[in-house]
Parts: C-alpha cells; sequence; structure tokens
C-alpha cells in the first residue's frame, strides 16, 4: 500500500509540473489518505507486537 502511495505522490508531482493541476490535486490527496492508512496500520501492528511479548 505504501508503494501506491510512493506512486500517487510522484503521478502527482509530474502531473503538476505538466501543468496538469486538477490531477495533481487528485492524485495528492489519493497518495495522502494512503499514507495515513499505512500510518495507522504501522501503530497498530506496533501496539499489538508489545503486547504480545508483554504476555
Amino acid at each position: 500500500m505504501l508503494q501506491y502511495a510512493l506512486l500517487f505522490l510522484i503521478i502527482a508531482i509530474v502531473a503538476g509540473i505538466l501543468g496538469f493541476g486538477g490531477i495533481a490535486g487528485a492524485a495528492s490527496g489519493i497518495a495522502q489518505v494512503l499514507f495515513f492508512i499505512v500510518l495507522a496500520f504501522l501503530i497498530i501492528s506496533v501496539v499489538i507486537g508489545l503486547f504480545r511479548r508483554a504476555s
């Protein structure tokens, strides 16, 4: 999923350079949402891992 976030970030940068503002905005929004989903999954897995070690 992080790969898709990076892909949409690259698409947004290229589209922004080429002047496609709408596409760049949409792609950066998708990349941002995917990044925060990955971040949430990372935090959840770290917390679960800490609880498993403590038990």
